[in-house]
């Protein structure tokens, strides 16, 4: 079953369908518009994984505004490898750190252990974001409202 996500947007249809050729280019994403809506090929960040959420994007009027329904019909995802082999490295210097008092050969490694649990955060954990759909329709409200 295909997942539907729908906004309500305070503009009329053909200001809403501009908006979203507008988002469509500031994004990166793929629209192709047709009557009533389009096709929409939206690259996705969610944390270590990114991808593409395709599908069609339908625009309905509704009393005083516009309807958007985004049916996800297809998606791929990929992982972040160099982030997850840093997020590993990190792992293992943070078990060093709280292992030791089991066996204190670990002690001369609890130093670089918590370096390389501090450089993973710093490098990967602090930088993580999400984008999708839900912020894409943000982006064409706000561009309906300030082109």
């Amino acid at each position: 079953m295909a997942e539907t996500i729908q906004r309500r947007i305070d503009q009329p249809p053909e200001k809403v369908l501009q908006a979203i050729q507008d988002a469509a280019e500031m994004w990166g994403a793929v629209w192709h518009r047709d009557s009533g809506g389009g096709r929409l090929g939206l690259p996705v960040v969610q944390g270590l994984r990114h991808g593409v959420v395709e599908g069609r994007l339908e625009t309905g009027a509704v009393d005083g505004g516009t309807e958007l329904s985004l049916e996800i019909q297809d998606h791929h995802y990929t992982v972040n490898r160099s982030a997850v082999a840093v997020l590993t490295l990190g792992a293992l210097g943070g078990l060093s750190v709280v292992l030791w008092p089991l066996s204190p050969k670990l002690l001369q490694l609890a130093p670089i252990g918590a370096v390389l649990a501090l450089v993973a955060w710093l490098l990967v954990v602090s930088r993580l974001r999400n984008s999708g759909v839900d912020d894409f329709f943000d982006l064409v409200a706000d561009l309906t409202e300030h082109p």
